[in-house]
């Protein structure tokens, strides 16, 4: 296949993609507009290649392992936060990619979702573990400020797979499905973006900035924890109140 003949292909399939759009109900900003689309262009890219999707959740993690590693690793630095941000976006939008592609060929697969939310799992908790050993390494914080990572790893952790059950518990209904979420969930939800959080490395430089931004997102997500498990067993428990 030629240059020429790939780029097009490339453009029909970025098209294709764009009218196959899943929903962005309840998709916080960065994830719905920048990610799913960079996303999507590496898929449309992948799909001219014999890549499949699992290469893409591969890629996804081994770009994402990267940027972690740079935090564990490296001493602080404005190159090396930049570096760890772009590897860590690089990651997320591969891990948007794989979904694509599979949607694109008509190839996916139970296995195939589920390597993704383990990869997901994984990468929730790996990045908050990065962040504490990079605080013990290279600064000189107290321990109390240790447990801020424990306990943001902890709280996300457990709010990803209370999402991921509940939408598994009530797939074949649309009461608990994602049109569910509250109007303004797009701008609830922000402190649980990860590509919003990637950006929030690029303060590593900087200590003191880095841990009240990174503290911030740590609260709100242990807000939206509480919030999302008092709803979403609120719609569980509904569905067993139907015939």
């Amino acid at each position: 296949m030629d240059d020429t003949t790939e780029q097009t292909g490339a453009r029909a399939a970025y098209a294709q993609l764009a009218r196959a759009q899943k929903s962005g109900a309840g998709v916080p900003w960065y994830m719905r507009v920048v990610n799913r689309r960079l996303g999507r262009l590496i898929a449309s890219v992948a799909a001219q290649t014999p890549a499949t999707p699992n290469h893409m959740t591969a890629a996804s993690f081994v770009a994402f392992l990267a940027g972690a590693g740079l935090l564990v690793a490296v001493s602080p630095g404005v190159p090396m936060a930049v570096g760890a941000m772009v590897l860590l976006q690089l990651g997320f939008a591969f891990d948007s990619a794989d979904g694509q592609l599979a949607r694109l060929r008509g190839t996916g697969s139970p296995a195939g979702e589920w390597l993704d939310h383990v990869v997901d799992s994984g990468r929730h908790l790996l990045f908050h573990l990065a962040v504490l050993v990079g605080l013990y390494r290279f600064t000189d914080v107290s321990d109390a400020v240790l447990l801020v990572p424990m306990a943001f790893g902890l709280v996300s952790t457990v709010r990803f797979f209370a999402q991921i059950l509940a939408e598994q518990l009530a797939r074949r209904d649309p009461v608990a499905g994602p049109e569910s979420v509250p109007r303004f969930g797009v701008w609830i939800q922000a402190p649980a973006d990860t590509g919003l959080l990637n950006l929030v490395v690029l303060l590593w430089a900087w200590t003191t900035p880095f841990l009240w931004a990174y503290g911030a997102f740590a609260a709100l997500n242990a807000l939206l924890l509480a919030a999302t498990c008092v709803r979403r067993y609120r719609e569980l428990a509904a569905l067993r109140r139907e015939p």
